[in-house]
């Protein structure tokens, strides 16, 4: 089960052991915990790779923005 493109919080479902034990299967709870820990660095991952893009991006429009407003604009304005 993975979290997929958006965290979505949901429930986890394992299955008892037998009546004789109380609690979860260990295996089970260790499957859980190893993937959460591979979905949590896939963000990571994720995150790490768009942050340079983001900067990139936001440079683009800035020098975008800049080229595009007229020299004059702002130096003879009407009262």
């Amino acid at each position: 089960m993975s979290l997929g493109r958006r965290c979505r919080r949901q429930a986890v479902e394992l299955p008892l052991t037998s009546r004789l034990r109380r609690g979860y299967r260990i295996e089970d709870v260790d499957a859980v915990l190893h993937r959460f820990a591979y979905e949590l660095a896939e963000r990571s991952r994720q995150l790490r790779l768009a942050t340079p893009e983001n900067r990139r991006i936001k440079t683009a429009l800035r020098r975008w923005q800049s080229e595009s407003v007229p020299s004059d604009l702002g130096t003879d304005r009407p009262p």
